[in-house]
């Protein structure tokens, strides 16, 4: 099972940041959008190392499909074909509130975006005329002097991230990825993310064979009681965050665990951070992470998504762990037979 890691987001940090994941033995670095542009770090990873890269993932509402189109075009070109596009929708309030845009349909939207940069490669690629008219997007107009022509390296992989079954079925038939939800559970994953991914797939006339599912996990991992203990900590403040999100409900009822909703949700109103992470307990923990030694995450990770996944994105929220540990997450990861 191939591994990626996080990048630091900071333009400054970011090619250090890559060479050090590149030590540790990892298949590739991504880049999230919080408190830094999603493109820019990947460019000094793509200098720095040999790694893939991967927006994980860029905010597609607010974004032109033909400005998600260039900076992919250009980043693929850049990383000698080692890019690859992970597109996202984030939630209503982030959306309206953090970006200045419009919400609705996001599944539909999500879908249509993913076609429009799809379309408008293909017109790069000289496949077709630049004529994609959506409900949400419209491009007709592509004059020689602002064609790039086709990609030395292939356009990238158009990559989209989902947690309910609409989004990733979706996913699944326009996509040619799925990154799988980080606040997932083994139950929720069987029954409702493999559902719709694989009715997505018949929609599109693919199977797995053609299609990357990534699975993306958030890590307590150590060795000693304290390390567990602390890190432990740590994914369930992110835990507590994720599930105060009314959308993310259906995630906590597949376990029976609705009730903290509306109570998580409250206490976020407030900035009451540490009283939700406190209503996290371990076995929470456990249920939506993944936890204990390197060696024993790796086959955690695969128990829960191996059969589908033959790639992982590893999340570390708030801690950093040792070094060593990542390097044999690494090699535990990568003896793990693909789906």
């Amino acid at each position: 099972m191939r591994i990626h890691l996080q990048v630091e987001g900071a333009p400054d940090r970011a090619a250090d940041s890559a060479r050090q994941i590149e030590r540790l033995g990892a298949d590739g670095a991504f880049s999230f959008e919080g408190q830094h542009d999603v493109f820019f770090p990947l460019i000094a990873a793509a200098a720095a190392t040999d790694l893939s890269v991967m927006t994980n993932v860029a905010i597609a509402g607010p974004r032109s499909p033909l400005h998600l189109a260039h900076a992919a075009y250009d980043l693929q070109c850049y990383s000698s074909g080692r890019f690859r596009l992970g597109l996202g929708s984030q939630i209503r309030v982030h959306i309206e509130r953090r970006y200045g845009s419009q919400w609705g349909k996001p599944a539909a939207r999500m879908g249509e975006s993913v076609n429009a940069v799809k379309a408008i490669f293909a017109a790069w690629e000289g496949e077709a005329p630049l004529q994609f008219r959506g409900d949400y997007h419209t491009h007709t107009l592509m004059p020689p002097n602002f064609d790039p022509g086709p990609n030395p390296y292939r356009p990238p992989p158009v990559l989209m991230g989902a947690l309910g079954p609409l989004m990733t079925r979706t996913a699944a038939e326009t996509a040619d990825g799925l990154l799988v939800m980080p606040f997932n559970s083994a139950r929720h994953f069987a029954d409702r993310t493999v559902p719709a991914l694989n009715a997505g797939l018949d929609r599109s006339g693919r199977s797995l064979a053609d299609f990357d599912v990534i699975a993306q996990a958030m890590l307590a991992v150590g060795r000693s009681e304290k390390e567990l203990t602390d890190a432990i900590a740590k994914v369930a403040f992110l835990i507590a965050f994720y599930a105060s999100t009314p959308n993310y409900r259906p995630v906590l009822e597949v376990e029976g665990l609705e009730h903290l909703q509306p109570r998580l949700n409250a206490l976020s109103k407030n900035g009451d951070y540490q009283a939700m992470a406190e209503l996290i307990d371990e076995e929470i923990v456990r249920t939506y992470g993944i936890v204990g030694t390197p060696q024993q995450c790796a086959d955690q990770i695969y128990e829960r998504y191996g059969s589908h996944a033959s790639e992982v994105c590893c999340y570390f929220p708030g801690y950093d762990p040792a070094p060593e540990d990542l390097a044999e997450l690494t090699a535990a990861l990568h003896r793990l037979p693909p789906p």
